[in-house]
């Protein structure tokens, strides 16, 4: 299973019916779970420890140093990959940047060809990064989220559950779960068809639906949203999404691009 061109240490670990593809490289300490796939001229650290039925793609290098001035080579830190993630070509996934610190990809992610996860970043389940998205530092993305082809997201973000953003998008806000984001910084409403394929039911939608109003339709900010929030009892999701935005902090959470309801239109729609 290890092709004769392949370079792999002594003492890296691997699982059964591990495939090793031509030149690639398998550093000592390596860990590397049953059925995984070392496409060619893939380079995976030592400081990887893998997980079952994950591909890594041609000329993906997995376990890269930091790109941080401050970072000192000899610590040792980490990057831990679940199970059944397919990383495709030239993906490039940086380890932490402090002793012990991991970044960390969750199970059956789809990172297409180009992407790149920066230190400490930690990624959930069921995510897909279309090619050349791009994760600074420390960023957080939740289960479920679709990252458009070129999205940049700045170090110490936080990409909630199953949002979404168009490509070439620059994001250095956090996103609420649900919701689809575009351009600088900017939401444009829900990710409708993500949550109606989630198996999300209308009332659930509804309610989400609402909560996004609350915060970004009805003229209200950010406090006064979470205040009124608190007089009434949510699902489970749109709980979810009142946590998030709650607990964004300093970094925030991304505007508004469409047009905020007066008054007027406010109280007409109470009337309805």
């Amino acid at each position: 299973m290890i092709h004769p061109t392949a370079v792999v240490a002594a003492d890296a670990q691997l699982g059964r019916d591990v495939h090793i593809g031509p030149y690639a490289v398998v550093e000592a300490g390596a860990v590397i779970g049953d059925k995984c796939v070392i496409s060619a001229h893939a380079v995976v650290s030592g400081c990887v420890r893998m997980g079952a039925g994950n591909t890594i793609g041609v000329g993906a290098f997995i376990g890269g140093d930091p790109q941080d001035l401050r970072f000192d080579p000899a610590t040792e830190s980490f990057v831990r990959i679940g199970a059944n993630n397919r990383i495709r070509e030239h993906c490039t996934l940086h380890r932490g940047s402090s002793p012990g610190a991991e970044t960390v990809v969750g199970n059956d992610n789809f990172l297409m060809v180009g992407a790149h996860l920066g230190h400490d970043s930690k990624i959930g389940d069921r995510i897909i990064f279309a090619n050349g998205v791009a994760l600074g530092g420390h960023v957080v993305v939740e289960d479920g989220v679709f990252l458009g082809g070129g999205t940049f997201v700045h170090q110490f973000v936080k990409i909630g559950k199953m949002a979404i953003t168009q490509g070439h998008s620059s994001i250095s806000k956090n996103v609420p779960p649900f919701l689809m984001a575009a351009g600088l910084n900017t939401v444009v409403g829900l990710n409708s068809v993500g949550l109606k394929r989630a198996g999300f039911s209308p009332e659930q939608r509804a309610e989400i639906k609402e909560a996004f109003s609350w915060v970004y339709r009805r003229g209200l900010n950010l406090a006064q949203a979470l205040e009124n929030a608190q007089a009434r009892k949510w699902g489970l999701e749109a709980e979810w999404f009142w946590r998030f935005v709650g607990s964004a902090g300093k970094r925030g959470i991304c505007g508004w691009r469409g047009r905020r309801q007066s008054k007027a239109e406010r109280d007409a729609g109470a009337r309805e």
